[in-house]
């Protein structure tokens, strides 16, 4: 107890000397107490990170955490619209996770994770063996259902691309854009939600829009939603494709995809209507992504997985946490690289009060959705979620978060900046 107070005194004097806790976090956990327990951390992105550093944090270096990740590296989807308008270098969306293991002790692993063995509790991966554990967090974003877009097959996925996953189909996509002749269609289909980022598709709209508008004027965006309207910001996306891309953006709602054809790059909606594009950018319906499906963890609608919204403990699977895009969202919760933060955070927390003895508290859970909608300027969406006992779900808190007023410059340096911070919060 006197070693932790010790800690905790340690943390408090560096705060107020302006000493980072990253800087003081190497000597503070090297001491090593006593493990109280361990956690492996599937997954490390927004959510995953997060989580794998606040256990550290929190429990003051006494969980033993341990991150397994395939890639080398973090790539951000939030922020990813930029590089297809040209106005962000992809590089800029690449973090390495070496903070989380210098700064606070997080045990990297960089393979893919095949089964999670719940009675004998042990994470297996595909080359660098299994990991013991008393909880686990999986934080697996999302996988496609690729199935349900006929001749959307690996062949047709080479040319009609999603990039839905900030990634290769990112630096694909801007090739394809730069190709495109003026005068040719930019088609983009949207899936019916909840899919990953509600705002997403129609900044990626706005931005392509604005791209085109000053490189090639004659081109045309056009937005197949298989929604009935707009998902987030409706008033605030329709303002600026009113005021600023009237010629240039052609939204249609209700427009489901459920077939593609790669020989003509044409898109087909159930209705028979076929729409065919210089560019196609096809976002299939999407899931929880594999490892929660092969552990057992999708429960809701053949697709999602639900939680105990004051632990984040699978109502599947005990022990195993379930966090981020792969969750089924509480009311108006959206699937936000913020709310995943939120997510580990508050897994993180219960995991420590579970493994010290003490019941879990539900926590609190804000989330702040940027989008650009030209070069400078953003706009926003917030709104903040408050646990409630009798429906055992996060529910909006009335009056809290809101809206843009309107899209300025302003909002645009605060989306950066909001970006720059979360990156280096969750990895640092």
């Amino acid at each position: 107890m006197n070693s932790q107070n010790n800690t905790r005194r340690q943390f408090i004097k560096a705060v107020g000397a302006g000493i980072s806790v990253a800087a003081l976090s190497g000597s503070a956990l090297a001491a090593n107490r006593k493990s109280i327990g361990r956690v492996v951390v599937i997954g490390g992105g927004y959510g995953g990170a997060t989580a794998a550093k606040y256990l550290r944090m929190w429990s003051e270096g006494r969980i033993d955490v341990t991150l397994i990740e395939r890639s080398k590296e973090f790539v951000s989807c939030p922020m990813s619209n930029e590089v297809l308008a040209g106005y962000r270098n992809f590089d800029t969306l690449r973090h390495g996770y070496d903070g989380l293991k210098k700064n606070w002790g997080v045990k990297l692993v960089h393979a893919s994770v095949t089964a999670i063995d719940v009675e004998k509790k042990r994470v297996k991966t595909d080359h660098s063996g299994e990991f013991a554990f008393d909880h686990v967090i999986v934080a697996p974003g999302i996988d496609f259902l690729f199935d349900q877009i006929t001749g959307y097959n690996e062949a047709a996925r080479e040319k009609i691309l999603h990039a839905w996953k900030a990634g290769p189909q990112t630096l694909a996509l801007r090739k394809q854009l730069e190709a495109m002749p003026d005068g040719g269609v930019y088609a983009l289909t949207i899936p019916k939600a909840p899919y990953r980022c509600p705002p997403g598709p129609y900044e990626r709209a706005c931005l392509i829009a604005s791209y085109l508008k000053t490189n090639k004027p004659k081109s045309k965006v056009l937005v197949l939603d298989a929604n009935d309207k707009v998902q987030s910001k409706e008033k605030l996306f329709r303002g600026v494709w009113e005021a600023d891309y009237k010629e240039i953006i052609d939204y249609q709602p209700n427009w489901n995809a459920v077939s593609v054809d790669a020989a003509q790059n044409s898109v087909t909606n159930e209705l028979g209507d076929t729409v065919k594009a210089a560019v196609l950018n096809v976002v299939p319906p999407h899931r929880a992504g594999d490892i929660a499906q092969s552990a057992g963890l999708i429960n809701v609608n053949q697709r999602w997985c639900a939680v105990d919204w004051v632990t984040l403990e699978s109502t599947a699977v005990k022990n195993v946490h379930v966090i981020g895009d792969a969750l089924m969202p509480g009311p108006t919760m959206p699937k936000s690289g913020h709310m995943a933060n939120q997510h580990g955070k508050a897994a993180a927390a219960a995991i420590v009060e579970m493994l010290s003895g003490r019941p879990a508290q539900p926590t609190l859970m804000a989330n702040t959705c940027y989008s650009m909608v030209d070069e400078n300027r953003g706009m926003h969406v917030a709104s903040v979620h408050r646990y409630d006992a009798e429906k055992k779900a996060p529910q909006p808190v009335a009056g809290a978060g809101g809206v843009s007023i309107e899209p300025n410059k302003l909002e645009g340096i605060f989306a950066h900046a909001w970006a720059n911070t979360i990156w280096k919060e969750m990895l640092t």
